[in-house]
Parts: structure tokens; sequence; C-alpha cells
């Protein structure tokens, strides 16, 4: 219904896909994937498209109505975080590897299963994935503080696009009342990290710490242990740049990948252009070698011309 009704008014203001997709900024597969219902959009997305299409508002509203999610899947042993984002009043998160799930893209979450799974799987994994996030994404969203070792910018995952793409997610969702995102940056000494990745999660009535293994979330509820992990995290977050001068870390990463793929651009045009003067070069030996044919044909017949001529032998009647 989304998408019937963005295609409605994109038609009408007489845009195409490609059109409206250079305005947004995103790829023009993003919107024809939004029009066939194939991929959920995000609000920022919806309030892009109604000041775009000067729709008065009409997809922000009705993307607040859309249960976007009505049936995912969590892997099993991921059921009980997932309740527990759903139910959340504050969480805070530190992360030494890859982005947050409560922060990836689409893409960057479907790069990221596709070198665990394949085909539906890896579909379904990433819907249930971007399910958790609507509820941290409205304007009266719980509390999500997450701080990231700069290692999670740094790691390729996908392409230097999905990687330019994902920073400037981080950006524009920092920008929100309820989340605060902080770099702890790879090169500033001194600074105690928490040993592995980790959430402090706090319910109406209780305290959670989770971390993960491979394939294995584990849960404590211990009010000592909550209590190190806050003062390690609390500690770690006075000691690094701010959610503002972190902001400018990560624009100036999303910069880098920027570069990364025109620079890509340009070697794969420089590519072909070689491979086009290559080709005339062919064609030009080629030729040149065929004129020389042609004039040795040429030469031979008029050799043949010049030389002494000999009466045919006529048959005797």
């Amino acid at each position: 219904m989304f998408g019937e009704v963005l295609k409605h008014f994109r038609e009408a203001s007489g845009l195409t896909q490609e059109a409206l997709a250079l305005k947004i900024p995103c790829d023009r597969s993003q919107v024809a994937r939004v029009e066939a219902g194939t991929r959920v959009p995000g609000e920022a997305f919806a309030k892009q498209c109604d000041e775009i299409l000067r729709t008065g508002g009409v997809l922000e509203r009705l993307w607040g109505r859309i249960d976007w999610y009505p049936e995912v899947q969590h892997p099993d042993w991921f059921e009980r975080r997932a309740k527990m984002d759903a139910e959340a009043v504050a969480l805070r998160e530190y992360q030494e590897q890859v982005i947050p799930g409560l922060l990836q893209t689409p893409e960057y979450a479907h790069a990221l299963f596709s070198q665990v799974a394949t085909g539906d799987e890896v579909e379904e994994r990433v819907r249930a994935r971007m399910s958790r996030q609507p509820r941290f994404l409205v304007d009266d969203g719980p509390l999500y503080v997450a701080v990231l070792d700069e290692t999670c910018l740094r790691n390729a995952v996908g392409s230097p696009e999905v990687m330019r793409d994902q920073c400037a997610h981080l950006l524009n969702v920092a920008q929100r009342p309820n989340i605060r995102i902080q770099v702890a940056p790879a090169g500033l000494f001194g600074l105690v990290r928490p040993r592995s990745s980790m959430s402090l999660i706090e319910l109406a009535d209780e305290r959670w710490v989770y971390s993960e293994s491979l394939d294995r979330g584990h849960f404590n509820h211990d009010p000592a242990a909550y209590r190190h992990h806050t003062q390690t995290y609390d500690v770690l977050r006075a000691d690094i740049p701010s959610a503002c001068e972190s902001a400018a870390l990560i624009s100036d990463v999303m910069e880098g990948y920027e570069q990364h793929e025109q620079a890509r651009i340009q070697r794969g045009d420089l590519d072909q252009e070689q491979l086009q003067r290559q080709q005339r070069r062919e064609l030009h030996r080629s030729g040149a070698h065929l004129d020389e044919e042609q004039l040795q044909r040429s030469r031979r017949r008029q050799l043949h011309r010049s030389g002494p001529r000999y009466p045919r032998l006529r048959p005797r009647p």
C-alpha cells in the first residue's frame, strides 16, 4: 500500500524513479523496491519523499500506521533479547567489531548475513533484524546510547557504497533526541574498554547485562555485575570524544569510502578507455596489415600485366 501511494505521488509530480532517487538521494533500486513492496522504507525516507513530492505529510503518517514486520522469526537463542528490546526503557551498548543491529542499514545487514547464509534465509534474517529498529526510531523512543569502537567503522562490509550509506545512516539517526552515538578512536591510548561487545538493558523493573558468543546469547541479572559493567561503560564514555565530535569522525570515514567508490568508478572508466584504445590499435594494425596485403596483390597484378604475353593455343577444327 505504501509503495502504491508513493508511486502515485511520484508519477503525479512527473518524476521517474531515478529522478526521485537523485533528489533524496539514494539508489534508484531502493525507490523501485519500496514501490514494489519488497523493501521496508525508513521514516526518514518517507519524510524526504513528502517534502520532494509535496504530499502534505501523507507518506510519513502512513508510514507510522503500518505494521512493517507482522511476522518475523528470530534465531531461537536471540528471541529473549528481541523481547527485551521491545520492552526496554533504556539501552546502552558497546560494540567492538561491527555496527550494532539496531543501527544497521538493510544493505549492511544483508552483506553480513550473506557471509553465513544464502537465499531466503538471508532475507528473513534481515527482516527480523530490521523489525527491532522502529521502536527506537520514533520521536518518543527509549533512550539508546551506542559506543562504537572505531573498528566498527573500518571493518569493510559489503562494498564502499554499503559502508558509505551505513555511515550516513549513523549520522542521520544520531540526530534523534533519544539516540546518542560515540566512537572510541583506535589510536587513543589509556582507554579501558569492555572485554567484548555488550549491552546494558534497562527494563521497567529489571537490569540485565547481555553479551554474545558464537550463536549464543548470555544474560546476567546479578546487580553487582550490572554495576561493574555500567561503571566501565560510563568511564569509557567520559574518556572518548563526545557525540558531536564522534559525528565528525564518522563523516571523515564516510568521505574516505566516497573517495574509494569514486576511485573505483574512475578505474573502471580508465580500464574501459584503455580497452577501447587497445581495440582501436588492433583495428589499425589489422587495417594496416590488410592494406599491405592489398598492396602486394596489386603489385603482383601489375607484374603479371607487364610481363611477356604468350598466345593462347586454340584447338584445331
